[in-house]
């Protein structure tokens, strides 16, 4: 089963929108799904919620240390409690899938991103499961640190919320350690297909014949 699930992302009302914050954003929902109230808990360096499942105890935090100190507070909740890494999952953006994609994963690199670097580092193992909600990539590794930290656009803001709504349905699957069938419902989930773009000159055409405005193709 899983025992913790921790929302990686930056605290403070200034990073509350920004893309880097999309697995408080998770959990949020998940907190509100699950009927608990996170609350700061110091000796753990976060936000901390106990929800009981089946007589379960899940565990739900938001390290309130910053993104790159994310892992002193996972590691001090897991040590506490006595959880094993298997027994967590790190719900955290991604930069390589698109607004809109979700997929779960256990184990593997951290691919960069710094909280999960400082997450290995302080469980002692990378074998953990993580929910990786994808937020594009501004195309240029050297515009990444600055993409993150900015508010999506409207459009990719729908798209990540209606990814996060999705993948929420398969929060009873991760709970209960069914992870196949929570495989199949997070990754069957296929964000919608972007509208293409306006065909140019088409707002002069309309304008020149009477200002009747071309068929909106709904692909």
């Amino acid at each position: 089963m899983i025992k913790l699930i921790a929302g990686l992302g930056n605290p403070g009302p200034d990073y509350e929108h920004t893309r880097h914050n999309a697995g408080f954003w998770w959990v949020d929902e998940a907190a509100r799904l699950l009927k608990v109230s996170l609350q700061m808990e110091r000796g753990h360096f976060g936000l901390v919620a106990r929800a009981s499942v089946v007589g379960q105890s899940v565990w739900l935090v938001e390290p309130q240390t910053f993104m790159n100190l994310s892992g002193k507070s996972v590691a001090s909740v897991a040590r506490f409690f006595k959880i094993a890494p298997e027994e967590v999952l790190v719900v955290h953006d991604e930069l390589d899938l698109p607004p809109g994609e979700v997929k779960l994963k256990r184990g593997g690199g951290h691919a960069g991103h710094n909280g999960l670097r400082d997450i290995h580092s302080q469980l002692g193992s990378a074998d953990y499961w993580r929910l990786r909600v994808g937020i594009g990539h501004p195309g240029n590794k050297n515009d990444v640190a600055n993409w993150v930290l900015k508010r999506p656009s409207p459009d990719d803001r729908i798209a990540i919320v209606q990814a996060l709504d999705r993948s929420l349905r398969a929060l009873p699957h991760l709970i209960a350690g069914e992870m196949d069938k929570a495989t199949a419902l997070i990754h069957t989930s296929k964000p919608p297909r972007p509208k293409p773009p306006r065909p140019a000159g088409a707002a002069t055409q309309a304008e020149a014949g009477g200002g009747a405005s071309p068929p909106v193709d709904k692909g």
